[in-house]
Parts: C-alpha cells; structure tokens; sequence
C-alpha cells in the first residue's frame, strides 16, 4: 500500500465511520477498486484505522468522559460488543473480511432495514433525552445492538442508533451515544488485533497505519458535525438508499 493509498484510505474511514453506511464495508470495497490485495495487514489496517477516527469523538466530547454516569453507560453497553467480538474475532478476521459479499449483502439489507424502520418509527415525547439518563438496561440492549457490526457492511453507527430508537432514545441523544461508544469498542478491537499482528509489521507499515490514522482523525472531526446537523431535520432514508445504491453498483462492477 502507497502513502496515498493510505491517505485515500483514512479518508474513506473519516466520512463514514460514524454515518450508518459501514466503514468497515468501504474500507474492504475502497481496498479492492484500488486492486489493495486483503492481506494480514490489511485487514489490521481496516481494524486499526478506525482509531484515527475514533480520536475525534474523544476531542469533540471530552467533557463526555468527564461525567461518571456516561462513563458507566458507556462500559454497561461495551459488555456484550466486548464479549461476543473476542470469540469470534478468529472468524471476522479469517472469512468476513475477506468477503466483498458479505459487504454488499449487508449493505443492501441494511438499507432497506433503515428506510423501513424511518417509515415506521415515530418517536415519543416522552423518549430518552440525555446520555445520563439512560437506564443500563438500554444501555446493555444497545451494546448487544452494536455486536451485530462485527459482520462487515452492518455499519456500527446503524445498530446501535437504530437500536436505541427502538428502545425509546431519542436521536440525537443515541447519535452521541453511539460516537462514545465508539471510544471503548475501537480501542479495544484496536489494541487486541494489534497484538496479535503487529509484531509482524514492517516499519514502513507502521507509517502507513499512522499516515492513515491522521487522515481519518482529520476527516472524522467533520463527519461528526454533519451528522449532528443533518439529524436535526433530516431522517436515515437518504443513507438506506445509498447503501442500496452502492451495494448494486459494487456488486456489478467486482464481483
């Protein structure tokens, strides 16, 4: 992989780590237009990318990290993604990554999962208003949401925002909560994949990992506040549609 492919790469991560379109899903298609074979680092890389992004939630909400009740809804939800991705962080990296069907298949499905849900959704009044306010019952249920996106193409910012709607939370409030559920869930997959592959990287790869981080930590700080301004008016069906759209395009171009 180039530096520029690197950079390009980070980019792709920055935009659509926190929209519910799949990062993890472009990462892999992004990677297989610019013929970027799926190697051990690779997949590391598409793993340990999403830490650059992850970086700008801990920017933009640090205050978030202050406060002990978010603190505990964050880890309460963290349990069940923590659980359920270390058994079966052998297959994810094994198989799923190395499937571009997989993607389109989740990223087709997903997308009409999201234009339905938005046509039959209707949120009350009385819905969740503030992180801190949450009850770890939902936070546990939208943990266990956001462990369905170790399937490559689900999107992580999809399950869990689409579950917490489900469970009473109003949108903006589980936007937010899914950007800082974001902070454990990608350093730990991070920090676990790095260790067991990082001892066979090359120095020049490293690079290549850090060339990317700092794109996608750029890219995401922007990404970020889109998506609080869009949801303000706007509902997910326009991201269902695309993930429909380029799950047909992809799929008659490559595969």
């Amino acid at each position: 992989m180039s530096p520029f492919e690197s950079v390009l790469l980070g980019i792709v991560e920055g935009v659509t780590e926190f929209l519910p379109i799949s990062s993890t899903g472009h990462l892999i298609l992004a990677s297989s237009l610019m013929g970027i074979a799926q190697t051990s680092f690779q997949k590391s890389f598409e793993i340990a990318i999403q830490l650059g992004a992850m970086m700008s939630v801990v920017v933009l909400y640090f205050k978030s990290f202050l406060n002990l009740e978010v603190i505990k809804k964050i880890l309460v939800a963290f349990i069940p993604t923590a659980l359920i991705g270390f058994v079966f962080y052998p297959i994810v990296k094994s198989l799923l990554l190395e499937s571009k069907e997989v993607v389109l298949v989740a990223l087709f499905f997903g997308g009409i999962a999201l234009i339905v849900f938005e046509l039959l959704h209707k949120e009350h009044e009385d819905a969740t208003s503030a992180v801190e306010r949450m009850s770890y019952k939902q936070s546990l249920l939208v943990g266990l949401a956001q462990s369905v996106a170790i399937i490559p193409g689900v999107s992580r910012s999809a399950a869990t925002i689409l579950g917490g709607l489900l469970l009473g939370i109003k949108r903006v409030t589980i936007v937010e909560f899914s950007f800082l559920l974001a902070v454990p869930t990608i350093l730990a997959a991070t920090a676990f994949d790095l260790y067991q592959s990082a001892a066979q990287f090359s120095v020049s790869e490293f690079g290549t990992l850090i060339l990317g981080f700092a794109s996608a930590f750029v890219v995401a700080l922007f990404s970020i506040k889109f998506l609080l301004a869009y949801i303000r008016t706007h509902t997910f069906i326009s991201f269902g549609i695309y993930r429909i759209v380029i799950a047909v395009f992809f799929w008659l171009i490559i595969v």
